[in-house]
C-alpha cells in the first residue's frame, strides 16, 4: 500500500515503544504520549501495534479492518432478511423508514450508525458475532464502522479509527468479568463511539480521553439489558451507546464543560463497580423480568408440567407485587399541581435539598444561641460536603430555605468568623444525615435519612421525634416514610 497520508508520521512514532514494546501502557499514558508527540491517539495505537507485532504500517491497518469482515456481514444480514428472536426485523424496518427520512435521529451519520448497530445485533442472533468484551459491544463497533465507511473519509482514516476501536475495546474485554452492559454493549460501545467521533472531528488526544469519561458516566453499574432474554429491551442499550458517545464527543468539542477525571480512573472504577454490582443487581433483575423472558416452545416441552405451572404462578405474583409497589408510590405522590418541590440551590435535591431541610427542622427545635455543631454524613454525602455542608449550616443557623442563594454562599464564612466549632464526621451507615446542635438552652438533634426531591425520613430527634415531625409539618417539608 502506497500513498497513505499518515504512514510517515506513524512510523516516526514506533521508536517510542522500542525500549520496551511489550510494556502494557494504560490509556492515559498513551494519551499523554500522543499529546507530547503531536500525534492522534489512533496513530500512536497503530505505532504501538507495529512495534509489538513487528508488522509494517499497511499490514496493521489491513488486519484491523479485515477483522470486522464477519461482523459487517452480520450487519448486512440484519439489514435485509435477518430476523432476531428478540428484536424481530427492527433493522430492516428502520432501513425502509430511512429511505423516506432519517428514522431515529436527524444527524445522518449517527442515524446510520444506530441503524447498523441494531442490524448487527439482529445478525448476531442469526449467524453470531466475533465478540470483544462480549458480542454486545461488537454491535456498536460494527455499526459505527459501517456508518463511517459510508461517510466521506478515506480508507486510511477509517482504518486508523478501527484501530482505536479495537484498542479501547481490548481494555473492556479484559475488564469485563461478569454480566453487565456497563462493561459491554452500552459502556464499551459509548466509550469507543465517543473516542472515535472526537478524534475524527478534530479533537486532541486529551479531549478523546475526556469524551470517554463523559460517555462512561451514565453507564456505570447498568445491568445487562434485563437479562438479555426480554424481547425488545436490548435495542435501547445497544443503539443508545451511539447516542451517548456522540453526545460526549460534542460536549467535549463544542463546550467548555469542566471534566477533571482521569480516563484510567474512570475505567478502573467502571470495571470494579461492574464486578461488585452484578451480584446485587442480577437477582432483582431476574425476579422482575423472568416472566417476560422469550420462550422456545420446543424447549418448554422438555420441562416438567409442575415447573411450568410454578413459573406461571410466579408471573402472576410479579405482576401483582409490582402493581402494589407502584400503587404505594402513587399514594405517596403529591397532587398533580404541586408535584415539584421547593427550589434547591446547590445542584442536587438529594445531596443538598434533603440535608438542608434536616438543618431547617433542627433549627425549629433550637432554644438559645448555638455554641457547637456536629454533622454526621454517610460516605456519599460526606464526599459531597462541598455542596451540602453550606446548605445544612444555613438551614440550622438561619432556618434558611433551600432556595436561599445569599445564605448558602455566605454561611460558611459566617460560621468561621463567629468561631462556632463544627465537627464533620463520616459514617458507614447508608443514607445517614444527622445533626446535633449544642445551644445555651440545651441539645437538639435530628437523625434522618436522605431522600430525593428535598425529602427526608426522620428516624429520631431531640427533644423528640414528634417535635421534629411537627416542625417539618410547619415548614412544609415532605417527610418520607
Amino acid at each position: 500500500m502506497t500513498g497513505m497520508v499518515y504512514r510517515e508520521a506513524v512510523e516516526k512514532l514506533v521508536p517510542c515503544f522500542s525500549s520496551d514494546p511489550a510494556r502494557p501502557y494504560t490509556l492515559s499514558e498513551l494519551i499523554r504520549m500522543a499529546e507530547s508527540g503531536g500525534a492522534s491517539l489512533s496513530q500512536l495505537v497503530v505505532a504501538q501495534a507495529m512495534a509489538q507485532e513487528k508488522r509494517d504500517y499497511g499490514e496493521v491497518l489491513r488486519r484491523v479492518v479485515d477483522s470486522f469482515a464477519h461482523n459487517l456481514g452480520a450487519c448486512q444480514l440484519g439489514l435485509t432478511e435477518g430476523k432476531s428472536f428478540l428484536l424481530g426485523k427492527v433493522a430492516s424496518d428502520l432501513a425502509g423508514e430511512n429511505r423516506l427520512a432519517p428514522a431515529l435521529i436527524e444527524d445522518a451519520l449517527i442515524n446510520r450508525a444506530m441503524t447498523y448497530t441494531l442490524a448487527t445485533e439482529v445478525g448476531n442472533h442469526e449467524i453470531g458475532l466475533q465478540p470483544c468484551a462480549g458480542t454486545g459491544d461488537s454491535c456498536p463497533y460494527t455499526g459505527l464502522l459501517r456508518a463511517l465507511q459510508e461517510h466521506p473519509y478515506g480508507w486510511e482514516r477509517i482504518a486508523l479509527a478501527t484501530a482505536l476501536i479495537l484498542k479501547i475495546g481490548s481494555i473492556f474485554r479484559a475488564g469485563k468479568e461478569t454480566t453487565g452492559c456497563n462493561m459491554e454493549g452500552l459502556g464499551a460501545g459509548a466509550a469507543v463511539t465517543a473516542a472515535v467521533l472526537t478524534e475524527l472531528r478534530g479533537g486532541s488526544p486529551s479531549r478523546v480521553g475526556k469524551a470517554i469519561v463523559l460517555a462512561l458516566s451514565p453507564t456505570i453499574a447498568v445491568p445487562c439489558t434485563p437479562r438479555v432474554m426480554v424481547p425488545g429491551l436490548c435495542a435501547m442499550h445497544i443503539s443508545g451507546a451511539i447516542l451517548l458517545g456522540n453526545q460526549a464527543a460534542n460536549l467535549v468539542l463544542k463546550t467548555s464543560l469542566p471534566m477533571p477525571v482521569d480516563v484510567d480512573v474512570m475505567l478502573a472504577m467502571a470495571a470494579r463497580i461492574h464486578k461488585e454490582a452484578a451480584p446485587a443487581i442480577t437477582p432483582i433483575n431476574i425476579r422482575y423480568m423472568r416472566p417476560f423472558f422469550e420462550r422456545n416452545a420446543d424447549v418448554e416441552r422438555l420441562i416438567p408440567p409442575s415447573i411450568l405451572e410454578k413459573e406461571a404462578g410466579e408471573r402472576e405474583r410479579v405482576l401483582n407485587d409490582a402493581r402494589e409497589e407502584v400503587r404505594r408510590m402513587v399514594m405517596q405522590s403529591g397532587p398533580l399541581t404541586r408535584t415539584l418541590g421547593e427550589v434547591v440551590f446547590g445542584g442536587s435535591s438529594m445531596a443538598v435539598g434533603s440535608p438542608t431541610n434536616m438543618g431547617r427542622v433542627c433549627h425549629e427545635l433550637v432554644q438559645g444561641d448555638i455554641t457547637r455543631i456536629r454533622i454526621e454524613l454517610t460516605m456519599d454525602l460526606f464526599s459531597r460536603r462541598a455542596i451540602n455542608v453550606p446548605g445544612i449550616l444555613m438551614g440550622a443557623l438561619y432556618g434558611a430555605t433551600t432556595d436561599d442563594i445569599k445564605s448558602y454562599r455566605k454561611v460558611v464564612k459566617d460560621v468561621l468568623q463567629k468561631g462556632i466549632p463544627v465537627e464533620l464526621i463520616e459514617v458507614d451507615e447508608p443514607e445517614v444525615q444527622r445533626i446535633r446542635l449544642e445551644t445555651k438552652g440545651g441539645t437538639v438533634m435530628v437523625d434522618s435519612r436522605n431522600r430525593g426531591g428535598g425529602r427526608l425520613a426522620i428516624v429520631d430527634a431531640l427533644p423528640s421525634r414528634d417535635a421534629a415531625l411537627a416542625a417539618a409539618g410547619r415548614l412544609g417539608i415532605v417527610v418520607a416514610p
